[in-house]
């Protein structure tokens, strides 16, 4: 019974410490391709790049809940 509770501990630790890379690569996909979009439809700002971090960040955001639902049943 012990060695399950480990495994299961060792499971949510390795799923845990993956929730960063995934949140900022998110982040950084969405600001990347917001860039993008400003460079080549020059409104006269950086418009695009605000919103495509922020869509990214609430992304990221609803990406990490529904995995700690997933874990926390």
């Amino acid at each position: 019974m012990v060695k399950n509770k480990e495994k299961k501990a060792l499971k949510n630790w390795a799923v845990f410490s993956s929730v960063a890379i995934q949140m900022g690569l998110t982040i950084f996909l969405f600001a990347k391709g917001g860039k993008w979009l400003d460079a080549n439809y020059n409104l006269g700002g950086k418009a695009f790049t605000v919103i495509g971090t922020l869509a990214g960040v609430a992304i990221s955001m609803f990406l990490i809940l529904r995995l700690t639902k997933k874990l926390n049943p």
